[in-house]
């Protein structure tokens, strides 16, 4: 559904030299990036501020030129192409708006469907379904600008599916919402996702998008990409691990070990001790810990992803 060879784009930028000159200086935002993408997939696309993530799209979606190498969307070269790829792809840009600010939202639904001309049955049917999903009855009627930021970004969704798009292409999609309207998005695109008839880029700094959303995570840093691979990938090629949180009823004996983990912490005051797993796992782990020591509660703790993407990022 996607390809990418190579792909790059360069920026040409003045520096400042001395005090009256100025250099030219061309920065690599995307530097030889090579991906494929089939069709259904979920891909996660991520990476700190800079690294090249909205260019990548933006050169998926038509809107810049690369600088060199191959791209291929939908079968189609998104520049020269640009007019039949619009009919084909979604897109939403989590600080950029497709609707019309001073018309109700429902009045941008029926120009888009005219602009994509999208037969009447479709584009009803595609419609009720959003507003079921995406609980969009309570606003069809408001303007626009009236709209709270999470009722406009479900609104932003609607509008990039309402032309039965084979690629949707997301850029920030719940930056700024509250936990409610990123719960109900998030949920929205999981659904969508389940059924496979989307191929979804997802780039966020919302780690718990991807986790909540995305098999494959595709990392980028300075314009090239360190990792395309599974969540569990990224954690066992970084070293994260699963810790084990113990309650204990009484002080943890001094010198204590639990096999095929590694004490990381003790709260004397409470008891606590935190093991990471290293070999051995959760069942083993607690089995061999109970056998050991008194238990109150018990916890087992997933890495955290965060944690994990910034290691990267330094390494």
């Amino acid at each position: 559904m996607i390809t990418m060879k190579d792909l790059r784009k360069d920026f040409s930028v003045r520096v400042k030299k001395g005090r009256l000159r100025r250099e030219k200086r061309v920065v690599n935002a995307v530097d030889g990036v090579s991906l494929t993408i089939e069709r259904g997939e979920m891909v996660g696309y991520i990476g700190p501020n800079g690294a090249g993530k909205s260019t990548t799209l933006k050169m998926l979606t038509g809107v810049l030129t690369p600088s060199g190498g191959e791209v291929s969307v939908c079968g189609l070269v998104p520049v020269p192409q640009r007019i039949r790829l619009a009919l084909r792809i979604g897109v939403v840009f989590g600080q950029r708006s497709q609707l019309w600010w001073d018309l109700p939202l429902r009045e941008s639904f029926a120009l888009l469907r005219h602009i994509y001309r999208v037969p009447a049955t479709e584009h009803a049917g595609r419609l009720k379904r959003c507003r079921d999903l995406l609980d969009l009855d309570g606003f069809l009627d408001t303007p626009v600008r009236q709209l709270s930021l999470g009722q406009r970004m479900r609104g932003e969704l609607t509008a990039a599916l309402l032309h039965g798009p084979e690629v949707l292409f997301l850029d920030e999609p719940t930056i700024g919402l509250d936990v409610v309207s990123k719960q109900a998005v998030r949920s929205f695109l999981a659904e969508l996702g389940a059924t496979g008839d989307v191929t979804l880029v997802l780039t966020t700094h919302d780690l718990a998008d991807i986790e909540r959303l995305c098999e494959r995570l595709v990392v980028i840093d300075h314009g090239r990409v360190v990792h395309d691979g599974t969540i569990d990938a990224l954690h066992a090629r970084y070293g994260s691990r699963r810790s084990l949180v113990a309650d204990l009823a009484v002080p943890l004996p001094e010198g204590f070990t639990l096999p095929g983990t590694t004490l990381t912490s003790v709260e004397a005051d409470r008891h606590r001790a935190t093991f990471a797993l290293d070999a051995a796992t959760a069942g083993e782990a607690v089995a061999a810990l109970v056998a050991a020591v008194p238990i109150r509660d018990l916890s087992v703790v997933e890495p955290d992803i965060e944690d994990v993407v910034a290691r990267l990022y330094t390494t």
